[in-house]
């Protein structure tokens, strides 16, 4: 599960962009978004470097909070 902070997330929209995201990165990825902390939670094989790239490509500016297998 990967964790990453999103503090430039801040409505729907944003959200709904992040998830976008994550999901062109990895179609079969799980992904929760938790809009009031500002969190974006990856169930996925993939490295969180590729969600990093593929967020800030966005336009937003991701920080890794947790990552683990």
């Amino acid at each position: 599960m990967i964790e990453i902070a999103v503090n430039d997330m801040t409505c729907g929209h944003c959200a709904s962009v992040v998830t976008k995201a994550v999901r062109e990165t990895d179609p079969a990825a799980r992904c929760e978004i938790d809009l009031a902390a500002k969190t974006v939670r990856i169930a996925t094989a993939q490295p969180a470097q590729d969600f990093l790239e593929a967020i800030a490509d966005a336009g937003y500016s991701p920080v890794v909070a947790k990552a683990k297998g």
